[in-house]
């Protein structure tokens, strides 16, 4: 009965979700926060990484972790993704127009969005319709995509990079990544994954392991960004061993537009 009982739970919160996310859109519950990224040695903003929230009028804020499955699995990610992309370029122009220097905008994307067929065609779309240079939108995907289908991968690729736009691997160093997979790629950036900057100071192979994937990052001409940075210590570490961008708590928390354009400002 426990179990049944459970399930029903978990299927009706799923049917919740589901519904909810069908008209979330048209209701406008999505909002874009936006984190930056700084240069490590001048703390200089290089860019955002925009993140999403959904303000359930019910349920209150839904966490992304349990909305995006949801939306993988529907296929619902593919319209939320096209707002995301559509609204992260639109204010990326917006903060040029506000007489800002150009900066990256970087977007995530599931593996249900990076190989759909029309990604290509949307983005073209998108940076058309918005104004936006495609060489300051970097699109993350997670290091599992590289394997998954190496020659369709690299087909997507090639093909976002002769539209200018930049391609970064998020979460890297807890798969599969290694120097020979990432060379097969036109990469731009890795990102080191939070829990190797997380335990730094106390565990020696986390060291080593972001000592090497700067390493990795020197030898392919790739920007190497650490995300997850909380302590003025762990800042300092990365500076010290050259790595080039970071992104965390230390410095900014994801803020909606107007904090970001308040932080551009001072």
């Amino acid at each position: 009965q426990f179990y049944s009982t459970a399930m029903d739970r978990n299927s009706l919160a799923r049917s919740t979700l589901e519904s909810g996310l069908r008209q979330a859109l048209e209701r406008g519950e999505f909002q874009l926060y936006y984190q930056a990224k700084r240069d490590v040695r001048t703390e200089r903003i290089t860019g955002t990484e925009a993140l999403l929230r959904w303000q359930h009028p019910a349920l209150g804020t839904v966490a992304p972790l349990q909305f995006i499955p949801v939306a993988e699995e529907t296929g619902l990610i593919i319209p939320i993704g096209k707002w995301v992309l559509r609204t992260a370029c639109q204010q990326n122009v917006a903060w040029q127009q506000q007489g800002f220097p150009p900066l990256h905008v970087a977007v995530n994307l599931t593996a249900r969005q990076f190989f759909d067929e029309y990604l290509l065609p949307d983005l073209i779309d998108i940076l058309a319709s918005t104004g936006m240079d495609g060489r300051l939108l970097e699109l993350e995907i997670h290091e599992s995509f590289l394997l998954r289908d190496v020659q369709k991968t690299l087909r997507i690729m090639t093909a976002l990079n002769a539209q200018g736009i930049r391609v970064a691997v998020d979460d890297f160093g807890i798969g599969y990544g290694t120097l020979a997979t990432l060379k097969q790629f036109p990469l731009n950036t890795i990102k080191i994954d939070r829990s190797f900057i997380r335990d730094l100071a106390s565990v020696a192979e986390d060291r080593d392991l972001i000592d090497a994937v700067v390493a990795i990052g020197r030898k392919l001409s790739l920007t190497v960004v650490a995300q997850g940075v909380e302590t003025k210590d762990q800042a300092e570490y990365l500076r010290q061993h050259s790595c080039d961008e970071i992104q965390g708590f230390y410095l900014n928390k994801p803020l909606p537009a107007d904090q970001i354009a308040e932080l551009l400002r001072n």
